[in-house]
């Protein structure tokens, strides 16, 4: 089946999404000339939007969008927004989608600021809603994600780290918030309990494939598309799924790395890992969480809504960038 583009595969809330980027607009907008610049970098630099349409497409699955599915959709992208601030800050990353970072431009420091400012925002957002339901799960969504980051910074460069453990970080820090978009889309909408946990079932299972086809394109795809270095995951200390499938086939010195590789190293590790069978694995385990994620949606009847959802499922797995 050909991929459906994402223009395609949103045309159901192409108006709700026009809103949250009004919202998102809004945001930039302050009376201060310093700040507005600097939210209005950061929030130009914008992705394929894919979690705040998860938010939207989930309450259409209901009936149809409400306002206050707008509102959580926009808080959905600065959470998202504010964690990569966070991460590129951590990571000392130059560029994020081929443009320089905060950090980069401004400092560290700013860089952190302007990623609690979002946090706050996106909170503001949620409590117009009106609904502690949301309230409670926005604030385990941020607590789950932090958590993530913290594992993941307090075992760089564990080159032993079983691909159990690799599962866990990527369900922390990536496919919680998939699960909270899809969720507090379904709530907002009215949908029961079941329904609203088939959601996040099928929002994380998005979020696990989402994440492993990130960490391939890291391996596999060009800087140019990348908006980054190949590879750079490996520099940073970051084990991946593909590295972690080629080292358990490997015995000596490959196993038994427990030190930061050069940049030399690094590539020819990532040379080692696309020649290997361990790309096509990684590929075999994301279809299968996608096929997971869109089971969920057998519940629901056909439209252009539950479409739209299973056609996301199958853009995740097939995007270059």
């Amino acid at each position: 089946m050909t991929t459906r583009s994402i223009e395609d595969i949103y045309a159901p809330i192409r108006e709700e999404l026009q809103r949250v980027e009004q919202c998102l607009g809004d945001v930039a907008r302050v009376d201060y000339a310093p700040l507005g610049a600097l939210l209005g970098h950061i929030l130009a630099n914008r992705g394929k939007r894919v979690r705040p349409a998860l938010t939207l497409l989930s309450g259409q699955l209901q009936a149809s969008c409400i306002p206050q599915h707008v509102h959580m959709a926009a808080a959905i992208e600065l959470l998202h927004t504010a964690t990569l601030l966070h991460d590129d800050t951590i990571d000392r990353a130059a560029a994020r989608r081929g443009q320089p970072t905060v950090n980069a431009l401004w400092s560290g420091g700013i860089a952190v600021l302007a990623g609690d400012y979002l946090f706050a925002k996106a909170a503001e957002l949620i409590a117009s809603i009106g609904s502690p339901a949301l309230v409670s799960l926005f604030g385990q969504a941020i607590i789950t994600i932090c958590r993530g980051e913290l594992e993941q910074d307090f075992s760089d460069f564990a080159w032993r780290r079983q691909r159990e453990n690799y599962y866990r970080r990527i369900g922390l820090k990536t496919a919680s918030l998939f699960a909270a978009a899809a969720e507090s889309g379904a709530l907002l909408g009215g949908a029961s309990q079941e329904e609203a946990e088939a959601l996040r079932r099928y929002g994380h299972n998005l979020g696990m494939a989402f994440q492993i086809v990130d960490d391939l394109l890291d391996l596999t795809g060009e800087a140019e598309e990348l908006g980054k270095p190949v590879g750079s995951d490996l520099l940073q200390g970051t084990l991946t799924l593909p590295v972690i499938l080629y080292l358990e086939t490997q015995k000596g010195e490959a196993a038994d790395m427990a030190k930061e590789l050069s940049p030399h190293e690094a590539e020819r590790l990532v040379a080692q890992v696309q020649a290997s069978s361990a790309i096509a694995a990684s590929q075999a385990i994301a279809q299968g969480y996608v096929r997971d994620a869109c089971r969920e949606l057998a519940r629901y009847p056909q439209g252009e809504a539950r479409r739209s959802l299973e056609a996301l499922a199958r853009y995740v797995l097939e995007r270059r960038k």
